[in-house]
């Protein structure tokens, strides 16, 4: 085992939200779709060109209803994360809110950006868990945001983003996506899997509060899925520091 003063305790750490009744991610197309359509591997490497035929031939109509009706007559910013992917910016986010704009009218915010390089594309659970995005940039203190990502796993990309701007006075509605698999658009943690995690894995909680900064209850549903599914509470701390 790791002992636990091993692992970096003085990284920048994330800023997480209260979930709130956070509502489920949108999401437009199935991943199949958007992995095996042509552009998509020149998309995630920055080519925008590639990034825009990429959404414009799997964006969905339909999820841009719910985009329109979650906003509920307001007018979000949409804040897309600029991710650093190991073979460029990913340019599929930014295409993805720009799309969005001028299919609703919604402004589209370039301001806020990631500020490490974290490669969670193909990553492991305890990669991503272990590497977090974390974001810099000017937020409108009390301006409705809408979250835009290329694809959500275990959320926390979303999550970190979210409390992000929240932390700064902003105020997010909701995300979409362009794909994903469906179990993941929950974000807010249930209280049936909190309950769940601190029932296998409560003695980890204070020390997952000093190495991320947050407790369990701000974890996404599928990140507190992963980790009560793991074996124990020193598997989880050898594998995040395997993964740093």
């Amino acid at each position: 085992m790791v002992p636990p003063n091993k692992l970096p305790m003085n990284d920048p750490q994330p800023e997480r939200s209260p979930w709130n009744a956070f509502p489920d991610v949108i999401i437009h197309a199935p991943e199949l779709t958007v992995k095996k359509h042509e552009v998509y591997a020149q998309a995630k490497a920055g080519d925008s060109d590639a990034a825009f035929q990429l959404v414009r031939d799997t964006i969905s109509s339909a999820a841009v209803k719910k985009v329109i009706e979650l906003a509920a007559k307001r007018s979000p910013l949409l804040a897309s994360a600029h991710a650093f992917e190991k073979t460029g910016v990913n340019a599929i986010p930014e295409a993805l809110a720009d799309e969005l704009g001028e299919r609703t009218g919604f402004p589209v915010d370039g301001s806020i950006v990631q500020i490490n390089v974290v490669g969670h594309t193909g990553a492991s659970g305890f990669s991503r868990l272990a590497r977090q995005a974390l974001f810099d940039g000017d937020v409108v203190a009390g301006a409705d945001y809408l979250l835009v990502d290329d694809f959500i796993g275990q959320g926390g990309t979303l999550a970190n983003l979210r409390g992000y701007i929240e932390s700064k006075g902003g105020n997010v509605i909701g995300a979409t996506v362009l794909t994903g698999k469906d179990f993941s658009a929950r974000l807010a943690l249930t209280n049936e899997q909190l309950a769940a995690l601190r029932a296998k894995h409560g003695n980890l909680e204070d020390w997952w509060k000093a190495r991320f900064g947050h407790g369990f209850d701000r974890l996404t549903q599928s990140e507190a899925r992963y980790l009560e599914r793991t074996k124990d509470a020193d598997t989880i701390r050898d594998r995040l520091a395997e993964a740093e």
